[in-house]
């Protein structure tokens, strides 16, 4: 559970770029949420529930089934990206691994270094808790991302990767 692992630690500033960087807890839970629907639109994703988004953040950070970060960025007003984070397991190194499975910078602070910042922030964070490494993934289309993952050491699988929507 991320409650016991690399969530300790208040705010961090990027050095090159300024970003401030925290963990959410609850008192961030309504600026969170509205990035995290940020990040639904973003995909397409259509949410009946206006409460989902924060109801779903409030629910994985009170158990620490999720680190959230959150980053505000220098000349912006407000918090302007957030990323998630997932424990998982890895069976071929016998370790524990993470899912980065949201990663989103509102328009209004994209080019402000805010992505970058919270990706480092992750891997740094990944590395102290002794992961086996990090996994994440986009769009196929989602150049820009993808330029970012690549340029700070992640490599495209080859393998396929499969999914079952059971819902």
């Amino acid at each position: 559970m991320f409650g016991r692992v690399g969530t300790q630690g208040g705010t961090v500033t990027d050095g090159g770029s300024g970003v401030v960087l925290r963990v959410a807890g609850e008192a961030d839970l309504d600026t969170a949420a509205e990035l995290f629907r940020g990040y639904l639109d973003f995909y397409g994703v259509t949410v009946e529930d206006p409460g989902a988004p924060r109801e779903f953040l409030a629910e994985r950070i009170a158990k620490g089934e999720s680190l959230v970060l959150l980053a505000d960025a220098p000349g912006v007003t407000g918090t302007v990206g957030f990323a998630q984070v997932y424990q998982a397991f890895s069976s071929l190194t016998l370790r524990r691994a993470w899912i980065l499975n949201d990663l989103y910078v509102a328009p209004s602070g994209r080019r402000t270094g805010a992505g970058r910042a919270l990706l480092r922030e992750v891997l740094r964070r990944a590395r102290e808790a002794g992961v086996a490494g990090v996994q994440l993934e986009t769009a196929y289309d989602n150049r820009v991302a993808q330029g970012l993952y690549e340029s700070e050491g992640f490599v495209r699988e080859e393998f396929h990767v499969y999914f079952h929507d059971l819902g």
